[in-house]
């Protein structure tokens, strides 16, 4: 399964009005394990960033003078995202400027070239229900450190989502096994059958597994603020 985290940063907040994207960074996700092969692209807008957008990311008129156009970056972002499940944070946003620069080159919408469109506000929305969600928000909730997030940056965005991605979507609020037993089977039948059951669950983890699950434990561990029950203190 290959999905993309994706953000922007733009010169202003209105699309419709003319605002236009002037940074993207998409980071690839394959089978939930970072790749590295991530997509990074500064982008003239042709146009100056409104005061409170330059103070966001800090991006100036002069710095993106000599970057790419749009029209020379679309083919390769298209390319690039082609097919895969796409992530954002409050997609409506993101998708809005992508739309509006695809339209102007006369290309379909960006959701035809995605395989499929999440939105992870949406997805904190429904877990953290009358609570902040932001992105900074969400790195403190899943103890990701973010300190080094001074400015908004489309590629350190992504790639600090990515990790909330991860966190959030892990599937780590029940770690028991449900063994079925057909309802016809007698209680002294399923006694008898569970040791055999457990021989076929019983897998030997590697080194590798091991050590992932160990840092999953400690991730555990700080979002309960010590009390996740599954860790081993003295070897934290």
């Amino acid at each position: 399964m290959r999905q993309i985290l994706l953000d922007t940063e733009t010169t202003g907040l209105n699309a419709r009005s003319g605002d236009r994207i002037i940074e993207i960074g998409c980071v690839e996700l394959l089978n939930r394990r970072l790749t590295g092969n991530n997509l990074h692209f500064y982008v003239n807008p042709e146009r100056d960033s409104e005061e409170g957008a330059l103070a966001v990311h800090g991006l100036t008129t002069e710095f993106l003078g000599n970057k790419p156009k749009f029209a020379e970056i679309a083919t390769d972002l298209l390319d690039y995202v082609n097919g895969a499940e796409i992530i954002i944070h409050n997609a409506p946003f993101d998708l809005a400027f992508l739309n509006a620069e695809l339209k102007r080159l006369d290309l379909p919408g960006f959701d035809t070239y995605a395989g499929k469109i999440s939105d992870t506000l949406v997805q904190a929305r429904e877990l953290h229900p009358g609570k902040r969600n932001s992105l900074n928000a969400l790195c403190d909730r899943y103890g990701i450190s973010n300190a080094h997030r001074t400015l908004h940056g489309a590629l350190l965005d992504a790639e600090l989502l990515a990790e909330v991605y991860l966190a959030m979507t892990r599937g780590q609020n029940n770690l028991t096994i449900d063994l079925m037993v057909p309802e016809q089977k007698s209680a002294s039948d399923t006694a008898q059958e569970l040791p055999l059951m457990a021989d076929v669950l019983c897998v030997c983890a590697t080194a590798e597994e091991l050590v992932e699950h160990d840092a999953i434990l400690i991730s555990l561990d700080k979002e309960t603020k010590g009390d996740c029950v599954w860790i081993n203190k003295s070897a934290v």
